[in-house]
């Protein structure tokens, strides 16, 4: 199985004066705008490039959790993964340096080190992990909830 998904971006004028936006190929959500300053300002209800990574990253790491909680025979009630990434300067440039992964879940039947060690699987099975891994510091901090 192979899957492409689509998405196209146009933008005009110089980085820091011009604008952006993009749209996606599902038509899941409308054209969405995009600036310099969204990215290292406020956001001012426009999104960013790292903003959709850390969307796709949280998304992805509870499939991949869900999965593996399955898998195990304990599937999940309920999962919340929060991800911040982290965009900055370095070495005369600009770079995601950090993913913060945030995961808390109920999961009847589980404990503690159960779901601990669930998350590092999912962690290392992640393809947006994965995609990132050798390039960003990915940290996962895990939560059962009674």
């Amino acid at each position: 199985m192979a899957a492409e998904r689509r998405a196209e971006a146009v933008w005009e004028g110089n980085l820091v004066q011009g604008s952006g936006r993009f749209t996606v190929g599902s038509g899941a959500f409308g054209e969405m705008p995009v600036t310099w300053a969204s990215r290292t300002e406020k956001p001012d209800g426009k999104t960013s490039p790292e903003e959709l990574i850390a969307a796709a990253h949280a998304s992805c790491f509870a499939m991949a959790l869900s999965f593996v909680l399955g898998e195990g025979g304990n599937p999940p009630e309920r999962l919340e993964v929060s991800a911040t990434s982290t965009f900055e300067e370095a070495d005369g440039g600009f770079r995601i340096s950090r993913m913060q992964l945030d995961v808390r879940g109920r999961v009847p039947g589980l404990d503690e080190e159960g779901f601990r060690s669930a998350v590092e699987q999912a962690e290392q099975g992640c393809p947006v992990s994965n995609a990132l891994r050798g390039n960003v510091d990915i940290s996962v901090s895990a939560r059962l909830e009674g």
